[in-house]
């Protein structure tokens, strides 16, 4: 029996598959999978629409598998990119994030596919969920990278984190992101 997550998953992967759409799991789904302990029902996507498709078309496809819209506002969606669903058979929250371009696409370079309860998801790299966590900033956010970090020891790429952190700080006129990941590295190394 698969869990209500990969029965969400597995509806959305039909949807975004048959409309061609690029998508990868990342938020505190993707941190699960890379080691973080923590409860949530909430899944989030980020998704690269093809060029002739719009939100709305991408919302009705989405729709036609077993999802349906939290909130039916543009002005919303424009101002947020996000498009918040509810998975009707499992009642699971589901958020798709429009990708814009940029680091997104670094993200969905580096997305790895994984199995979820025997259905295939791309999910966005562990050191990519760090540097998404770190950007975040909420206390359960830099929990997530502390246990990613424990997870993952040496095998973590922590170059390229401090590099996409570093590229990030400079992009947003922030001076934060860096200190605060060197900081949970050396917390996670040290004990």
């Amino acid at each position: 029996m698969r869990s209500p997550v990969a029965d969400l998953l597995a509806d959305l992967a039909l949807a975004l598959d048959e409309a061609s759409v690029a998508w990868y799991l990342f938020g505190a789904q993707a941190a699960i999978l890379h080691g973080a302990a923590r409860l949530t029902a909430d899944v989030d996507v980020t998704v690269r629409l093809p060029e002739a498709m719009s939100q709305e078309t991408l919302a009705a496809r989405i729709e036609q598998h077993g999802f349906r819209r939290r909130t039916v506002d543009p002005a919303f969606v424009e101002r947020t990119r996000v498009i918040p669903f509810v998975h009707a058979p499992t009642n699971l929250p589901l958020d798709v994030v429009i990708a814009a371009p940029g680091i997104e696409d670094l993200f969905f370079d580096r997305a790895q596919v994984r199995e979820i309860d025997g259905v295939r998801a791309r999910v966005a790299s562990p050191e990519d969920i760090a540097v998404m966590k770190v950007l975040a900033g909420r206390g359960k956010d830099l929990d997530d990278v502390t246990s990613i970090l424990a997870a993952y020891g040496n095998v973590l790429d922590v170059g390229y984190v401090r590099k996409t952190l570093t590229l990030l700080e400079q992009a947003l006129g922030q001076s934060d992101l860096l200190p605060t990941f060197e900081q949970l590295l050396a917390r996670t190394r040290s004990g």
